[in-house]
């Protein structure tokens, strides 16, 4: 991300954690709310009118800055290494589920069997392993950033695929807040090309709402995944009929 995304990405942040909305920034501009909106888009804030933005959010340029240079040091994705510790412990892992989505140790506390003791030796894990801080009081400081992922097929991966795809996918889907949609045919490279883009905006956007959530109380929250998967795939008892199995995959 260049500096002036990630300067328009923290005064975003910024302005989402004062409850600050586009309509507000734009009477205070004397700028209609669809010319504040374009701004942002095209990221064509003047120096002048980025001060004055500033100065609703009652902070300087400078701390604004800060904040940016701040985030952008914060860890995107764990070593190898780091996801192989906490895979290796399911006490470990729950944890790491648990503050990641702004669980309070409280909460953790009253979800889980786990002793106090327990559950803070869990705390100091994972503040050696970088990932929170642990602050007096047990209150925890994510030290991660808000567009972090697990490793690509890395440890974590292969654990969920290993020990819980089969089990997400034990379901007819028909539940409140549950929908399976399955799609077949044929795509050329062109439009599978698109269909990955469309994937990984939707996993952005899921990420957007997961962010924004984290202001709500626990209790208005659920655990909920998103599983969006492509591939160039044919059933394989349809395959044992090809003339040539080999043929053309993708």
């Amino acid at each position: 991300m260049n500096q002036t995304a990630a300067l328009m990405a923290t005064l975003k942040r910024e302005l989402k954690a004062q409850g600050i909305t586009y309509a507000r920034v734009a009477r205070h501009l004397q700028l209609s709310e669809n010319s504040i909106k374009r701004l942002f888009a095209e990221q064509k804030f003047s120096l002048p009118r980025l001060e004055q933005v500033c100065q609703l959010l009652g902070i300087e340029l400078s701390d604004l800055m800060q904040k940016m240079v701040e985030h952008s040091h914060r860890i995107e994705m764990l070593t190898e290494q780091q996801e192989r510790d906490i895979a290796a412990d399911i006490k470990l892992l729950l944890v790491s589920i648990c503050v990641l989505n702004h669980w309070t140790f409280d909460e953790i506390l009253e979800a889980y069997t786990l002793s106090e003791s327990e559950c803070i030796q869990l705390l100091a894990k994972l503040d050696r392993l970088k990932i929170i801080e642990l602050l007096p009081l047990n209150r925890v400081r994510l030290t991660v950033a808000k567009n972090f992922r697990w490793r690509p097929n890395g440890p974590i991966q292969q654990f969920f695929q290993r020990e819980v795809q089969s089990d997400f996918f034990r379901s007819s889907f028909t539940n409140a807040g549950e929908k399976l949609v399955f799609s077949n045919g044929m795509l050329s490279h062109i439009s599978n090309a698109a269909m990955m883009k469309k994937m990984e905006r939707l996993a952005l956007e899921f990420n957007d709402f997961s962010n924004e959530d984290t202001t709500l109380p626990l209790e208005q929250r659920f655990g909920t995944s998103l599983v969006v998967a492509l591939r160039a795939w044919e059933f394989s008892l349809f395959r044992e009929f090809r003339r040539d199995p080999g043929a053309k995959p993708f």
